[in-house]
């Protein structure tokens, strides 16, 4: 994730909006119909490029601001009731579960270093859930990916025991972990551009390795509560994207997709093989000279196949073979997506200051723990 050099502004538009957020206030304690205050609903904007699309989008669809005042939205997951997400400048995760507004679940997420952390992005980034129901974060400043330990099978836990998942590649310091997915063999797959760093560039003094990656970290799942991480084991997977960042898999997980947020704006797949790997690298998509605010970030996909990515303007929609169904348009830059509600059709949507969701057509793709 990284958005324009306009973002540097956000942080003091994020000090006023704090000053009026009810969605905030809520956090600490305020009645929760304050929160409710925050809610809009508008009619959705979808920029139709293909039929097909109103197969996926039901007329008349609303799109629903559920809770602003941040400065900049990540990560979404739905887990047990709520939707967590990070808010990456103020370095934390928040959770909102309906009827009770937002609270902040975990403080820090990313950054604990002993000194003063300089650059704009200190908090966590992307998150998902494994098999046994366990967070797994994309520590992003902290430059590891690591995964809150199941304390109480009723909830998440913010005190919970942390497992550190990977933190270096052959003896050097990861960039910063952007986003993160598990494939049902328990392997976890994770990208890892700069944006974490305080200067956000490849020629960071604290940058560690020269390339910007997609990982492999194999027996994920397996690890030990509290082992160390099996750093022999992570492997290098892609190395030739300048800025890899959201990252899903096809239903049947024959295949991977990445995408890449600048200079060019792209999307990937990749043919994942047996013990993993990946192989025949195919350009799906080029959005490169689309002008409008955005990059492409954050991706799910749904039971058919169809994928939900961040991008310029809004959520752009694409089908298995990387064909544009359409963009749903949202009035801030977005980061990211997950979907949510018993049937999976209701897609939260992670951008800039606030978070939204609109219900649609077709049944999100499960996170890993519902495949067989």
């Amino acid at each position: 994730m990284k958005p324009t050099r306009l973002f540097r502004l956000l942080p003091l538009l994020a000090i006023v909006l704090s000053c009026v957020s009810i969605t905030r206030a809520a956090g600490q304690g305020l009645p929760a119909g304050n929160a409710a205050k925050a809610a809009t609903s508008t009619p959705l904007e979808v920029d139709r490029r293909d039929a097909s699309i109103d197969q996926i989008v039901p007329a008349g669809a609303k799109l629903e601001r559920i809770a602003t005042g941040f400065t900049w939205t990540e990560g979404p997951v739905w887990a047990q009731g709520s939707l967590y997400f990070a808010d990456i400048p103020a370095n934390r995760i928040h959770k909102w579960t309906p009827g009770k507004g937002v609270t902040t679940f975990l403080a820090p997420s990313g950054y604990k270093g002993p000194h003063h952390y300089n650059g704009i992005e200190p908090g966590s980034n992307g998150m998902t859930l494994d098999a046994r129901g366990r967070l797994t974060v994309a520590g992003h400043a902290q430059r590891d990916v690591y995964r809150l330990e199941r304390t109480n099978p009723a909830s998440l836990d913010p005190k919970a025991p942390i497992t550190i998942l990977a933190d270096t590649y052959q003896g050097k310091r990861l960039n910063s972990p952007n986003d993160v997915v598990y494939k049902s063999d328990g392997s976890l797959y994770f990208t890892d551009p700069p944006y974490g760093l305080e200067t956000q560039k490849d020629n960071d003094t604290e940058k560690r390795l020269e390339v910007n990656g997609v990982y492999r970290i194999p027996h994920a799942l397996e690890q030990k509560p509290g082992a160390a991480p099996a750093r022999a084991e992570l492997q290098l997977l892609v190395s030739d994207l300048t800025r890899p960042n959201g990252i899903a898999f096809s239903p049947d997980e024959k295949y991977l997709y990445v995408n890449n947020s600048e200079p060019k704006k792209i999307w990937m797949r990749y043919r994942v093989q047996p013990d993993g790997t990946l192989t025949d690298a195919t350009l799906l998509h080029d959005a490169t000279n689309d002008p409008r605010p955005g990059n492409p970030d954050g991706m799910k996909v749904d039971v058919e196949g169809n994928i939900y990515s961040a991008g310029p303007g809004g959520v752009w929609i694409f089908s298995p073979e990387g064909n544009v169904l359409g963009i749903i348009l949202i009035p801030e830059k977005v980061a990211n997506v997950a979907w949510a509600g018993v049937d999976r059709k209701m897609l939260y949507i992670c951008a800039s200051t606030s978070v939204y969701r609109v219900q649609l057509k077709i049944a999100g793709e499960p996170l890993i723990q519902g495949k067989k």
